[in-house]
């Protein structure tokens, strides 16, 4: 005859398990003499733990708990042991992490203040290794003035849209800058066009606290979305929007300026990188453009579809412009160039770079090299552009490109 199996304990019933807050003090109870029998078995450690001698605090366990299994309520008093155990454990690692802390804040060499000024200046990444390096740390890092310029980039691959939430959360009202998405465009990453969201909560706080925002090769925002943040967020000073894409339509990238900038008449610094289908260009948007931002100084167009007049309107429009990139155009054939001096010598433009241009070929360089006076294209020019520098003598003027020989590059600079 089989042996009857061993029977198994019962789980106790998660609904039993009531709050201790609630329970009702036995009567006679008394909180002095529960610590003191704590304290009296605590004191035990004299004797040795684990010994096949009898009088070890092992063998002393083993004894008490053997007469218990007879009784008819064991499995209730198994149960409180167990929750006994755990207790005395966790009380035991809380004590532990105290005394650490205790002893960092005592050997560590700077105030809290000043940790947590050190901290505001690491990047995001740095800032949540940190964190959990110990309890000193982690509170030092929890300040809102750390998160004032959060970059999440660097750790593009395990961010998604909950992380941002938590990281402009934590900023509050000293959210200044953030910076989303992969620099690298080959890099795949969980955010979604909705990953800006949190900046229009309570009536759109955090988006007008927003001095700076990046954004790298997000090509779920399409360009309607994109237009909806910045009127989140009116006090932008820089705008960096790499991966940049006009939506399912075919609109010029151009198109996108003016919406863009309406809803940011502050900005200083406008990056915009185009990388989306593109139809003819619009010379009114540009017009629109320049009128809402008079305090731009440093814009770059990469890859968008400008020609030499709305170059021309662009140099001559805004007032404080004093750097301007517009590399990778291929609408620009440089005669645009040709009134530079004359007509922007009271501009504050130092630097025009015009990489990868192409087209260009009116008194400045196409991909067989750099004009000559005598219309021949050359490696060792003598630039037509001296008239240029002589009105302007601040101006820098690089051209890059390709060696005839070989794939390195050439670069000659005045």
């Amino acid at each position: 005859m089989d042996a009857p199996p061993n029977p198994k304990r019962p789980c106790p019933d998660p609904s039993s398990v009531k709050d201790p807050s609630s329970l009702h003090l036995a009567p006679g109870f008394n909180q002095s003499n529960v610590d003191t029998t704590i304290s009296s078995f605590l004191s035990l450690s004299d004797l040795p733990l684990f010994s096949s001698s009898p009088l070890s605090i092992a063998c002393s366990f083993d004894r008490v708990l053997d007469k218990v299994i007879d009784a008819s309520d064991h499995d209730r008093f198994l149960d409180r042991t167990l929750q006994l155990a755990s207790l005395l454990h966790n009380s035991t690692k809380r004590c532990i992490r105290k005394r650490a802390t205790l002893h960092n804040s005592i050997s560590w060499p700077l105030l809290p203040e000043l940790t947590t000024k050190v901290f505001s200046m690491l990047d995001t990444k740095s800032l949540m290794q940190a964190s959990v390096c110990c309890t000193m740390f982690n509170k030092c890092a929890m300040d809102r003035v750390c998160y004032s310029h959060i970059d999440l980039t660097m750790a593009a691959k395990n961010v998604d849209n909950g992380v941002v939430c938590i990281m402009i959360h934590r900023a509050g009202k000293e959210l200044r800058s953030l910076k989303l998405g992969s620099i690298s465009s080959r890099s795949t990453f969980l955010l979604t066009r909705s990953c800006l969201a949190p900046l229009s909560f309570n009536h759109g706080f955090a988006g007008g606290l927003l001095r700076s925002l990046h954004l790298y090769n997000l090509t779920l925002t399409p360009g309607k979305s994109l237009c909806a943040v910045l009127s989140l967020c009116p006090n932008l000073t820089d705008l960096k929007v790499i991966g940049f894409i006009s939506g399912t339509d075919k609109v010029n990238s151009v198109e996108h300026l003016a919406p863009i900038t309406t809803n940011c008449r502050l900005i200083e610094h406008l990056f915009l990188e185009n990388c989306g289908a593109a139809g003819p260009p619009s010379s009114s948007s540009v017009v629109e453009f320049v009128d809402n931002c008079p305090n731009l100084s440093s814009l770059t167009l990469f890859q968008f579809g400008v020609n030499d007049a709305m170059t021309r309107t662009i140099i001559m429009g805004f007032r404080q412009l004093k750097y301007i990139n517009l590399s990778g155009t291929y609408g620009i054939s440089g005669s645009f160039l040709r009134d530079l001096g004359l007509s922007c010598k009271d501009s504050p433009l130092e630097t025009l770079s015009l990489r990868d241009c192409y087209y260009l070929k009116e008194d400045i360089s196409s991909k067989h090299g750099l004009v000559s006076d005598a219309g021949i294209a050359t490696f060792e020019p003598k630039f037509p552009i001296e008239e240029l520098k002589k009105q302007k003598p601040g101006v820098t003027f690089v051209a890059i490109f390709p060696a005839p020989s070989s794939s390195s590059s050439s670069r000659f600079m005045n």
